[in-house]
């Protein structure tokens, strides 16, 4: 990145032994009072430079040791990579220039847009004018997220745009999965597990610490920023919930949508790398959320033009998607998870709106006060950002068993259970339920907690049901006497002994308010 305080010089037409000294000493007029100020030669108009021209950027270097030659043409560049000038001082190429006029755009990220300028090639174009930074950072997050397994395209080439950088990449024939979703509707199932699977697969990777930043820094300042925007309590409420998240090291992508995801020869690659950073995917799906939904809560027809499709299959496509990256088809955990996220995302929205200058119009307005109603809601309804995919907190009714035996079933699909294995679970499952649902909080109504652990070494499940009623330790309770005839028997009793005969471990513990009834059921 150019120094603030850097002073440019131009180079232009020929240096050689001739004009040598009188190039030199305009050089040094320009840098009169300047002391060892950074220096940027501009060789834009350089054509020619023999050793009597070497021999003033020499002399440069030694009393300015920032000395950057910048915009070198590839004949000069040779003749200085040849004398070493290349190691010993920055000397930056000149960029060939491209247009993107009538080029398909093919995707879009937070800093730029993607072009397809020919059948093999695709260029990033940056919004930012002064990206050649930014554009080597996101070369070297994406050769990390390669060696860590990504699927991803490295740039082989940087260009001038317009007034601003581009950066190339090889991707032959590729298409966006917003353009297939858009054309090729009978893929949507297709595109779903893929961009999950992928999305999965980006979480599950582990980042070296320092490697990447942190997505949680980023998003505390969008909280911050809320300050004069909500009152003080729910101002505070945000920041802890905000601050409450905990750090981590798992790849993040920040950017995740259908149009930076593509398919590449049967090969499904993620492109637009300069968001990555590591921390809780709650962060993750919060964008996702905005790509597809947030964004276009107040106006359904600007997913169009973004994505290619309209604003039913986006939502379809979003919870699709979410459904099957957690791993369930609960209605329960889905809304859970999402409203998580949405608080995330109008946080978001609404600071980015208003950095924007969408206080300035009749639309804009509309749209902050949509988000900030859904914010406050939900602010008055969330304790806690981060969720487990494992876990299940549902009301405790009767009504709502289905829900949870689904949700046992889904996460025990992996270990391919026998049919018996799988039904003695469920009718243990079903005890412990029911007996929360009929007895744990009457009269009143209340929640339970169901947290599954698989574990495919030891093909076995542990399920904890877990309560805030008044406690009650069931395994206390006599057994019923089962060698007595129908008419002498009592009825009750019967539910818990089941539980005891068709798993292997049974435990109950009361702990910080919570009756905690534990099962283990060996799978094989």
């Amino acid at each position: 990145m150019k120094s603030t305080t850097a002073v440019t010089l131009p180079l232009s037409g020929r240096i050689d032994s001739n004009n040598a000294q009188a190039e030199e000493a305009k050089l040094r007029s320009g840098l009169e009072g300047k002391g060892s100020a950074a220096v940027i030669l501009d060789a834009a108009k350089l054509e020619y430079i023999s050793s009597a021209g070497l021999r003033i950027l020499l002399r440069l270097k030694k009393d300015h040791p920032d000395l950057t030659i910048e915009n070198v043409s590839s004949e000069v560049y040779e003749i200085l990579d040849m004398t070493g000038f290349t190691e010993m001082m920055n000397v930056e190429k000149a960029y060939r220039t491209i247009s993107v006029e009538g080029c398909e755009e093919v995707g879009r990220g937070a800093n730029g847009t993607v072009y397809r300028i020919d059948n093999d090639n695709v260029v990033k174009v940056y919004n930012d004018p002064e990206a050649l930074e930014d554009i080597r950072n996101e070369r070297e997050m994406a050769k990390l997220a390669l060696i860590l397994g990504i699927p991803t395209a490295i740039s082989y080439d940087i260009v001038k745009v317009g007034d601003s950088y581009g950066s190339v990449f090889e991707l032959l024939n590729a298409r966006s999965f917003s353009k297939i979703l858009a054309t090729e509707p009978d893929r949507f199932d297709w595109c779903v597990k893929e961009f999950s699977g992928l999305l999965k697969k980006l979480h599950a990777t582990v980042v070296p610490e320092g490697k990447l930043p942190s997505i949680k820094k980023t998003a505390m300042k969008w909280a911050e920023f809320m300050r004069d925007y909500l009152p003080e309590a729910d101002h505070k409420k945000l920041m802890d919930l905000f601050g409450s998240v905990p750090e981590n090291l798992h790849m993040v992508h920040g950017d995740y949508h259908t149009k930076n995801v593509m398919l590449q020869n049967d090969e499904v690659l993620l492109i637009d790398m300069d968001t990555l950073s590591v921390g809780d995917p709650i962060f993750e799906l919060s964008a996702i959320y905005n790509a597809f939904v947030g964004f276009h809560e107040y106006d359904h027809e600007g997913i169009k033009a973004f994505q290619g499709f309209d604003f039913e299959t986006a939502n379809r496509f979003f919870y699709a998607v979410l459904s099957d990256y957690l791993g369930t088809s609960s209605k329960t955990k889905q809304t859970e998870v999402v409203n998580k996220a949405r608080l995330i995302s109008y946080t978001r929205l609404i600071s980015r709106s208003i950095r924007h200058g969408g206080l300035g119009s009749e639309k804009g307005r509309a749209e902050i006060a949509l988000w900030k109603g859904e914010l406050t809601e939900l602010l008055h309804n969330i304790d806690e950002l981060t969720f487990s995919k494992d876990e299940l907190i549902i009301p405790a009714e009767r009504k709502n068993l289905d829900e949870v035996l689904s949700f046992i079933d889904e996460h025990i699909g992996l270990l391919a259970p026998s049919e018996r294995a799988r039904m003695q679970l469920a009718v243990a499952a079903e005890e412990i339920f029911v007996n929360i649902s009929d007895y744990a909080y009457t009269p009143f109504k209340g929640d339970a907690k169901v947290r599954i652990t698989a574990s495919e070494e030891e093909r076995a499940v542990t399920v904890a049901f877990e309560d805030g009623g008044m406690p009650y330790d069931p395994l206390k309770r006599q057994d019923p006497d089962i060698s007595l005839p129908a008419e002498e028997r009592t009825p009750g009793g019967l539910g818990i002994f089941l539980a005891k005969k068709l798993t292997d471990e049974l435990s109950y513990e009361y702990r910080e308010g919570k009756n905690i009834l534990k099962f283990k059921k060996n799978l094989s």
